[in-house]
């Protein structure tokens, strides 16, 4: 797996990250930051990483490259990537967060931000331009930098302890599956101090990948044994860098990312949401909220919140089908301002849901019910060689014979979007999506369906399928 920039940040091996790798990437960023004006030598950037084995190695290679290149470094240490921005933006300081996010624990990865918030695929492609004029040329060494992380973790609390009413989550028995997210011991202190009984469950001092996208079996197994076994209301939890919330109901069943974002855009009154084209397709159905799609990734969805407010609109959001919400405008939330955000957050959906059902008076089943979305899951072929990814979606999109032969067993294409892979809207209603992963080497499939077995059946049909294709094909 070569080191690339996915869908947020640069990904890759850990073994491949470690020692010059991640030396070049960050003399690369440092000195695109320089010569695109957006910083100069001696100002403040600031460093964080999430709690994977190889993480701190490679934020010490970090920290001594941007010193080596004249910045002042600090040390934001173990915080949820959207704390990171949040003290970047309060700073005008550029950042970096060490962080496969929610790929397995032998994978890492940088996030890169701008003093004005995360970079885009303009600045991807310029870092990228640097880091390989520069290979060869750059001694990795370790180094220290300034504490701030007590600075940078309290900015972010307080900040989401404003979005609500002092006790507004009283009489509400929260669990929270702590594992290794660096979200874990802030989603305890906030919750606490909102009024919810908590009960802290599964921390781990090995690194668990959570996927809130696709919640493995093993996961889904843990959620519906605690939700009835500690008489919970819900159950909370995010990815490894804390910017996907995952949020179970009563029952332990985890409530889709897409259906966070949407009740997180109620909660703020956004009247504009961007989100990518995987995201449910019942969401242009929300009164009053106005859908703009993108392709997957946060790049691409802050590009289209920003072309938002460049035209206009005043209350922008955007949300991720992970659940990671942003905000491209200051939202006026119980009489106080919360300034924008632009890069993917998990607390203020699992915020906005939990408070949701608790002005409700309602349980988070009811409360998702009562949004009446088509029912949508998706999973993924892990470990699934981007060579194959790369051979199947060229085949699909060849010529239209090839899609309908390889849909055969599943059902008749009846439309196509293209945006990013392959959605196809299938003559009897349901929706079947391809797409390889931008992190990691895996193929991922999204369907939507009328019930929760027919979205079942063709979930694994889809799957099925595809591995099919593959083995087929490379005999």
């Amino acid at each position: 797996m070569q080191l690339k920039f996915g869908t947020s940040g640069l990904r890759g091996l850990s073994e491949e990250l470690k020692g010059e790798p991640s030396a070049r990437y960050a003399t690369a960023f440092a000195r695109h930051l320089v010569a695109s004006g957006q910083a100069k030598s001696g100002d403040p950037i600031l460093i964080a990483r999430d709690f994977r084995q190889s993480s701190p190695e490679i934020a010490a290679v970090c920290t001594a490259a941007l010193k080596s290149e004249g910045f002042r470094v600090l040390d934001c240490g173990t915080v949820p990537t959207p704390a990171l921005a949040l003290y970047g933006l309060a700073n005008g300081a550029a950042g970096l967060m060490i962080t496969g996010s929610h790929i397995p624990a032998d994978r890492n990865g940088i996030k890169f931000y701008r003093p004005d918030g995360e970079i885009d695929k303009a600045d991807e492609l310029a870092i990228s331009a640097i880091a390989d004029a520069i290979a060869g040329t750059v001694t990795p060494s370790a180094a220290s930098a300034e504490d701030h992380a007590a600075a940078a973790e309290s900015l972010f609390i307080e900040r989401n302890r404003a979005l609500l009413p002092a006790r507004a989550l009283r009489g509400l028995r929260i669990g929270i599956y702590q594992h290794s997210t660096v979200a874990r011991d802030m989603l305890v202190d906030l919750l606490a101090s909102l009024g919810a009984e908590t009960i802290v469950l599964g921390r781990s001092e090995q690194f668990v990948p959570v996927d809130t996208e696709a919640v493995s079996p093993e996961t889904l197994a843990k959620l519906a044994a605690w939700a009835p076994e500690n008489r919970l209301d819900a159950i909370v939890s995010a990815d490894g860098d804390g910017d996907r919330p995952l949020v179970a109901d009563e029952n332990g069943a985890p409530l889709r990312g897409d259906l966070l974002g949407l009740v997180a855009c109620a909660f703020l009154g956004a009247e504009v949401a961007v989100t990518p084209v995987t995201s449910n397709s019942g969401l242009e159905r929300a009164e009053g909220l106005s859908v703009i799609r993108t392709r997957v990734g946060s790049p691409y969805v802050i590009a289209a919140m920003a072309q938002a407010v460049r035209e206009g609109a005043t209350k922008v959001a955007g949300f991720e089908a992970n659940g990671g919400t942003l905000t491209a405008s200051d939202f006026s939330v119980g009489g106080k301002v919360l300034k924008a955000l632009p890069t993917r957050d998990c607390f203020l959906p699992i915020l906005a849901v939990l408070a949701s059902a608790a002005e409700r008076g309602t349980t988070l089943s009811a409360l998702a019910a009562s949004y009446h979305l088509p029912v949508a899951l998706s999973d993924r072929l892990e470990n699934f060689p981007v060579e194959t990814s790369t051979r199947l979606m060229a085949f699909l999109r060849a010529e239209t014979a090839n899609l309908g032969s390889f849909l055969a067993d599943i059902g008749r294409p009846a439309a196509v979007s293209d945006i990013d892979g392959l959605r196809v809207t299938l003559a009897d209603g349901r929706t079947v999506h391809f797409r390889p992963s931008g992190n990691a080497p895996e193929m991922r499939c999204y369907v939507e369906a009328g019930t929760v077995a027919e979205a079942e059946t063709l979930l694994a049909q889809g799957l099925s399928t595809v591995r099919s294709w593959a083995k087929a094909t490379s005999d």
